[in-house]
């Protein structure tokens, strides 16, 4: 009869843990400031619309009362809002710089504008600098299209926010990506 401890057929007895941030010498990021970057992010690109927003409000509730319920689509309150004049390009030329002065603090940091505020960044899991196309690809866009897939987006969204309150603080996107975020 063969012992457990010899048994040449049983699985491997070892520790499997998320050691890299740690042997790294870097902390990891907390719930609240991952939180607050994506809020300020979110706030920073919105706010500039704000204008065009209210100023198209009154066509856009004019149109949907005319079309009848239901039957407005996006194309046509992105219309009325494009129909604003000036405030729509102000708001587009602002999320234009935001987006470009993004990408650079990204690539030389791995910090959006909302990172380098609350002090934190993203990094690969052995601690090394994330480059700006593995955020980008790998981060943003593979998870914006697994998004865009009708019901197993809005599960894939749930399943991405909540993983965060996992042990080792990582999203969905992380995992994809390979990266932490970490203070600065």
């Amino acid at each position: 009869m063969v012992t457990p401890s010899n048994n040449s057929f049983a699985p491997p007895k070892s520790t499997v843990a998320d050691v890299a941030a740690a042997d790294a010498g870097t902390e990891k990021a907390s719930r609240g400031s991952r939180l607050g970057a994506i809020i300020l992010d979110g706030l920073i690109l919105t706010i500039p619309f704000a204008p065009s927003y209210v100023i198209a409000l009154p066509g856009v509730i004019g149109r949907a009362k005319v079309a009848g319920p239901g039957k407005m689509g996006a194309f046509s309150v992105w219309g009325a809002i494009a129909g604003t004049g000036g405030w729509f390009y102000f708001g587009l030329l602002a999320a234009i710089c935001t987006l470009t002065i993004t990408a650079v603090l990204v690539h030389r940091n791995g910090q959006t504008i909302g990172k380098k505020l609350l002090g934190i960044k993203v990094a690969r899991t052995d601690g090394s600098r994330a480059t700006l196309a593995r955020i980008f690809w790998l981060r943003y866009l593979v998870s914006t299209l697994i998004s865009l897939i009708p019901l197993a987006g809005s599960v894939y969204g749930l399943v991405d926010a909540l993983l965060i309150f996992g042990e080792a603080k990582r999203c969905c996107h992380d995992y994809i990506a390979d990266t932490i975020v970490i203070r600065a």
